[in-house]
């Protein structure tokens, strides 16, 4: 059973994911890649470029190649790091760009904590993979301007977001759909993460001490004790509504704050973080449906749920869930993880066109609204999933 998911996986993983973005994104021509492909698979040359589309770009080929070892894989992740430190990062301020233009110049030049994050995770992908010391430069870097901007010495915490010179910002949102939080539970997720990938290849004191100071506020501040999941917007004090439940973002978070005590090392710290994993969990699995999918969220206070199966949900359910099974033993996990790849397969997976459809509306149709590929739809839920499972031994 686990050997036929690992072959599917590292089926659509080439074929079907690594495939499209080296096929079709990759822009020969000014450098770096194209910034969108709609929902009906049509190429929008002139789309801007943002850097979270990029840094995963990066992440996913460099990860590729770790595990792989292709050469075309490690050629698709230096085309995306000569890109991004050429035109994302800011090389008078500091930081990285939010977006720029087709053509390669800066667009909205605000420094968001969440995209800095992914850029370090990036560049330290590549150094884990290929010992690039210019990749791990460009990570320190970054993570060095983070402390320095965007770390709250009062309160605690990152800042979401601010100028380009690093001043405070009126609209501190990632996207519309969001809160304008000045703390964010979905930014210190995706700062801890690329904290823990930087620690392994630099052990740095000063960075192991703020990646235990993530883990802190995940598990002091920003768990829900009443509920078991993660709350979400907060401002500079860590006060908030709490009144939204992000099922992906709480079984997401189950097995990245595993994996960052993990990478941490010290049987306390691992005690501590897995003694809460199994009721992270157990809370993100209100989000389960009959169907083997994952819906998006509830808002508490309406009692409004978001009945989408998002691509990016299914994915952390499936790891989430193996994780479970192959550190606690717990068998139904496994099962959980088994339907909701069948349910990826017969309805997300586009073997005509290649990558993933966005989602299942609640009426069951194919969301063809959303992007195929663009700002935020990038080969990285999709492909580090297929390249966790790929390298567990479970």
């Amino acid at each position: 059973m686990v050997q036929q998911l690992k072959t599917q996986l590292r089926d659509v993983l080439e074929n079907n994911i690594l495939s499209f973005w080296r096929n079709r994104m990759t822009d020969r021509e000014h450098g770096g890649f194209y910034g969108r492909i709609d929902g009906h698979d049509q190429l929008v040359v002139d789309a801007p470029r943002g850097a979270i589309l990029n840094a995963r770009i990066l992440w996913s080929f460099a990860a590729a190649y770790r595990v792989l070892r292709k050469p075309e894989y490690l050629e698709t992740a230096e085309w995306a790091k000569r890109y991004i430190i050429d035109h994302f990062i800011d090389q008078e301020y500091g930081g990285v760009f939010w977006s720029l233009d087709s053509q390669g110049r800066p667009l909205d030049t605000k420094k968001q904590s969440y995209a800095i994050g992914f850029t370090i995770y990036g560049l330290s992908e590549l150094a884990r993979a290929n010992q690039d010391t210019e990749a791990l430069e460009w990570a320190k870097t970054l993570y060095y301007d983070l402390e320095e901007h965007a770390f709250d010495v009062k309160n605690n915490g990152y800042i979401e977001a601010l100028t380009r010179d690093w001043q405070p910002i009126a609209d501190m949102r990632l996207s519309d759909k969001d809160e304008n939080g000045s703390k964010t539970m979905n930014t210190h997720l995706h700062i801890i993460e690329p904290y823990t990938n930087l620690l392994r290849v630099w052990r740095d004191s000063g960075l192991e001490r703020q990646t235990r100071n993530l883990l802190d506020i995940f598990l002091d501040t920003i768990l829900n004790p009443k509920t078991c999941h993660l709350d979400l917007f907060f401002n500079d004090e860590w006060q908030g509504k709490r009144n939204i439940q992000s099922f992906g973002h709480d079984i997401e978070a189950s097995w990245l704050l595993h994996e960052t005590a993990l990478v941490l090392g010290d049987k306390e710290t691992i005690d501590r973080v897995e003694s809460v994993i199994p009721q992270l969990a157990a809370a993100a699995r209100e989000g389960l449906q009959s169907d083997g999918a994952m819906v998006y969220e509830k808002w508490t206070d309406t009692g409004v749920v978001n009945e989408n199966r998002d691509w990016w949900v299914q994915c952390e359910n499936i790891i989430g869930h193996v994780d479970l099974y192959q550190y606690f033993g717990d068998q139904k996990a496994l099962d959980v993880a088994l339907r909701c790849w069948d349910f990826t397969l017969r309805h997300l997976v586009d073997r005509e066109h290649g990558e993933w459809h966005w989602g299942l509306k609640p009426d069951g149709q194919v969301n063809l609204t959303d992007d195929k590929a663009g700002f935020w739809k990038c080969p990285y839920h999709n492909a580090r999933m297929c390249l966790e499972l790929l390298e567990r031994d479970f």
